[in-house]
């Protein structure tokens, strides 16, 4: 395919090839997350990865992907909605609500933004990612903590 086209209203323009290519890495990155491959997601990382979220500093690669292991072994199952996805040059920023299990019977639908950018190599070299902490939480807590909650609610 061949061709160029416009990134939302904005003037700059990017070959549908490349637009393909960014568009395949996102596809790739959020899948192996749901399908638990921490080795396909340290492939599309350059080493020297820098990712950010809310409330946070800046991660190396190691600790981020610490972080995503954690996330993996914590959860059962995972699922993005994507609600939209932009490219533009270099990247793409994504709406998305992650569902996950997990292990300990807790459960999240968190949305979240995430802007992602490209190296020239097309590994991605920076993240950086917007949501609200506190909706995490149901897979922090203990299943005994989790199940004194739900009797709780039940009793109101």
């Amino acid at each position: 395919m061949s061709g160029w086209y416009t990134i939302g209203s904005e003037e700059a323009l990017m070959s549908v090839t490349d637009a393909e290519a960014i568009a395949d890495v996102a596809d790739r990155l959020f899948e192996a997350i749901e399908q638990s491959d921490i080795a396909m997601v340290q492939q599309l990382w350059n080493s020297d990865v820098i990712v950010w979220k809310v409330a946070d500093r800046d991660r190396d690669r190691e600790r981020a992907l610490r972080v995503i292991a954690w996330f993996v072994n914590t959860t059962t199952d995972r699922r993005y909605e994507i609600l939209d996805r932009q490219l533009f040059d270099g990247g793409f920023v994504q709406q998305h609500i992650l569902h996950a299990n997990g292990r300990n019977g807790g459960s999240i639908a968190m949305r979240v933004c995430i802007v992602i950018k490209l190296g020239a190599n097309g590994l991605i070299s920076r993240i950086d990612k917007y949501f609200d902490p506190a909706e995490i939480a149901p897979l922090l807590e203990s299943p005994f903590t989790a199940e004194v909650t739900c009797q709780a609610h039940k009793s109101f």
